[in-house]
């Protein structure tokens, strides 16, 4: 397929799998680029300038984004399970029921970037850049979450269990309908978050020191010394 389908404004299911697009994309790089239903997989989008892209039901398996210029695209569904988007500029990107799986976000800047029903297992978002992003009712397990700020959010259907969350900074976060089961929270800082909507499974005493300043329930609490033998009787 050639790539000078790309200078058309709006692309539909056009097989662009395992292609360097990145001549095509410079020849014109503040045209607007709406792409449905095409196949990107394996495609080299590094340092693409996709400034307010459309991507919907599109395929980037494997793709290459690096330092690629996403401001302000949304990703509809679809998916870009092992794609990179390393030091990627994601300001205002929108992600919306997309799969990330095994994507690899190392020092991506992701200022105001919302994930939102993603599946995310196994991700790796370390070095993060930026602030203000967001992820709502996705599935992160597995992920490689170290040093992640979500600060004074409210989370909300986050399933994390077995995540790396080491030194993250959780602060003041309020948990609802999520699930921390066999996270790795060394370091992390919980000082005054609301973890009585998480599912923290049976912590050992040296997981649950690291909730220190946090609020859990009675049932949380249980479990926690249930770990240890002891038994808390009405």
């Amino acid at each position: 397929m050639s790539t000078d389908l790309l200078a058309q404004g709006e692309i539909t299911d056009a097989d662009l799998s395992e292609l360097d697009l990145r001549d095509a994309l410079a020849k014109d790089p503040g045209a607007p680029r709406v792409l449905t239903r095409c196949d990107l997989s394996g495609a080299d989008l590094r340092d693409a300038h996709l400034v307010d892209a459309r991507l919907v039901d599109c395929r980037l398996d494997g793709a290459r984004l690096d330092r690629a210029v996403l401001e302000g695209a949304v990703f509809t569904r679809g998916g870009a399970p092992g794609a990179s988007f390393a030091h990627a500029e994601c300001t205002d990107t929108r992600f919306e029921r997309t799969d990330l799986a095994n994507t690899r976000w190392q020092g991506a800047l992701l200022t105001d970037t919302a994930f939102t029903g993603c599946r995310m297992t196994g991700a790796g978002l370390t070095s993060l850049r930026g602030i203000g992003y967001t992820f709502s009712q996705c599935n992160l397990m597995l992920a490689r979450c170290k040093g992640l700020v979500l600060r004074g959010q409210t989370l909300e259907g986050l399933r994390m269990d077995e995540a790396d969350l080491a030194s993250a900074d959780l602060r003041e976060t309020v948990w609802t309908e999520s699930r921390l089961r066999g996270a790795n929270l060394v370091n992390a800082e919980f000082a005054g978050a609301d973890l009585r909507g998480a599912d923290l499974g049976e912590l050992e005493l040296q997981q649950a020191g690291y909730l220190r300043g946090a609020t859990i329930g009675p049932a949380q609490a249980g479990l926690i010394l249930g770990s240890l033998g002891i038994t808390v009787a009405e």
